[in-house]
Parts: C-alpha cells; sequence; structure tokens
C-alpha cells in the first residue's frame, strides 16, 4: 500500500541530519502516521502524529484559525499550512506534513471531486504547500495516493535541502503569507 523505498530513504537521511518528522492528518485519517512508523527504527526519526477531523480539533490542537475553517469545510491551502507548521511545535519536530481534504465525496457539502491540499514545513517556515485531485475510487486507495505522493515529494524536498540557507526574514516572509494563501503549485493527479 505504501512506497517501502521511499520511506526507507526518508528514514536514512532524517537519521544522518539527526532530524525528526510529526504530522497532521485530516483526510488520510493516520495512514501517514502508519507509513511513517513502518520504517524501520522508526522512533528515531518520527515523533507521532495527530489526526484532527472536524473544525473543533484541528482548532484546539492545531491553532487553525476557525473562522476561515468554517468557511471552507477545513479544507483549504491555508489551513495545511496552519497545520504543519503547529504540527512541528506541538511534537517539537524539525518537519512537520500536513493534510486535509476529500477521499469521497460529501453531496450535504456539494464536494462531488475528490481533492486534498498538503503542506511541508521546516520548523515554522512552509516549504512547500500543493492541491492533489484524485479520481474518484475506494476512499482507502485515495487516501493511500495521497500518502504515497505527499512522501515521495517529501523524500524530493528532504534529500535537497539546505537548512543552512534558511534565514529569519526567509521564515517571517513566508509565514506572513500564511494569511493571504498565495499561489499554489501544480496539481498533480491520481493516475
Amino acid at each position: 500500500m505504501y512506497d517501502s523505498n521511499v520511506i526507507r530513504q526518508i528514514k536514512d537521511i532524517l537519521i544522518q541530519r539527526d532530524q525528526t518528522i510529526a504530522v497532521a492528518e485530516s483526510v488520510t485519517a493516520g495512514h501517514l502516521q502508519v507509513a511513517l512508523a513502518s520504517a524501520e527504527n522508526a522512533s528515531q526519526f518520527f515523533q507521532g502524529g495527530i489526526t484532527t477531523y472536524n473544525l473543533g480539533q484541528k482548532s484546539r490542537h492545531l491553532n487553525v484559525e476557525p473562522i476561515h475553517a468554517e468557511r471552507c469545510n477545513s479544507v483549504s491551502e491555508k489551513i495545511a499550512k496552519q497545520m504543519g507548521i503547529n504540527v512541528t511545535s506541538l511534537f517539537s519536530s524539525d518537519w512537520g506534513i500536513a493534510i486535509t481534504g476529500y477521499a469521497a465525496p460529501v453531496p450535504e457539502c456539494s464536494i462531488d471531486e475528490l481533492f486534498a491540499y498538503y503542506s511541508i514545513c521546516y520548523h515554522d517556515l512552509v516549504v512547500e504547500t500543493k492541491k492533489l485531485t484524485a479520481k474518484k475510487d475506494d476512499a482507502m486507495k485515495v487516501q493511500a495516493f495521497y500518502v504515497n505522493k505527499i512522501l515521495t515529494d517529501f523524500h524530493r524536498i528532504v534529500k535537497d535541502f539546505d537548512q543552512s540557507s534558511v534565514s529569519s526574514s526567509d521564515r517571517n516572509s513566508i509565514n506572513s503569507k500564511l494569511a493571504s494563501a498565495g499561489p499554489l503549485s501544480t496539481s498533480p493527479s491520481m493516475e
């Protein structure tokens, strides 16, 4: 279900750099946590995670701004960024990954298309945020698609990331965009 080769490479990089990761999930319902915890010696790099399915829990545990969250059913680029930054603090980790979205249609909210926003953060710096789209399928297959895509993207980022190039002004500049939720990267689709 999960790409064990990518997970192993992430583990090796993080352990070699003495860095850790934590995750905040909604739509994937703990699948990211299971994937990372499946690595040998996971406790040496994986701090843990939290699954917050509703606005109340996202706001309480991850400091998600509730008025915006209520307007978008807690699914937006801004929400993913807030979850990602705050999970690094909550778990005292170097890296944070957050995802929120839909793995199945929600007719009562007029949600027919499946999509998710995810954010990868280094401490309080948002490194990447993307929107993923998925074809309609069994919800578990959609969740596994999201997890594998995020882990592949995280691997690409972490292997080339130079933390010494991140200044406090970079962090302040990027984080000031949280309120306005700047442009998204391209939107990969489920094949």
